[in-house]
């Protein structure tokens, strides 16, 4: 198989993954969210000294926060209101422009942090804090709570 059979395969791959996630944005905002839940977790262990720091691990959990920050204001389609486990509050969309800003909040914490939290344990114990105020404020005012 040529370079070239494979890239044009790995561009259709990428553009059907890019229509999936237009059509389906419930899930892969869900999704998306699992996985800043899981890097959260595994850096917070890291933080309590419940398991050793990883600058790699602390790095792909910024890689992935920043991913989700990039994508997140656009995986809110006005029908995208209902489906899956949808915990997203109606506000999102009858105040989208400061949601929108809290994502560009959260975005900018990860970028301020990101050095400096996969520099070191003290330097995580101190990025954390911001990041997670960041999640913090556009969870308190959009995200419901579970049933």
């Amino acid at each position: 198989m040529s370079v070239r059979t494979i890239l044009a395969a790995l561009a259709v791959g990428l553009s059907i993954g890019a229509v999936i996630a237009q059509q389906d944005p419930v899930t892969t905002r869900e999704d998306l969210m699992k996985a800043n839940n899981k890097h959260a977790i595994a850096v917070v262990r890291m933080m309590r000294g419940q398991a050793p720091f990883d600058a790699a691990a602390v790095d792909a959990a910024f890689a992935q926060w920043a991913d989700t920050a990039q994508k997140l204001p656009s995986l809110f389609p006005d029908n995208s209101k209902t489906g899956g486990d949808n915990r997203a509050s109606p506000k999102i969309w009858l105040n989208k422009k400061d949601f929108d800003a809290k994502a560009a909040a959260f975005a900018k914490a990860v970028a301020e942090n990101r050095d400096r939290g996969k520099g070191s344990l003290e330097g995580l114990r101190a990025a954390i804090p911001a990041v997670g105020k960041a999640c913090d404020d556009c969870h308190k005012d959009y995200r419901l709570g579970k049933d």
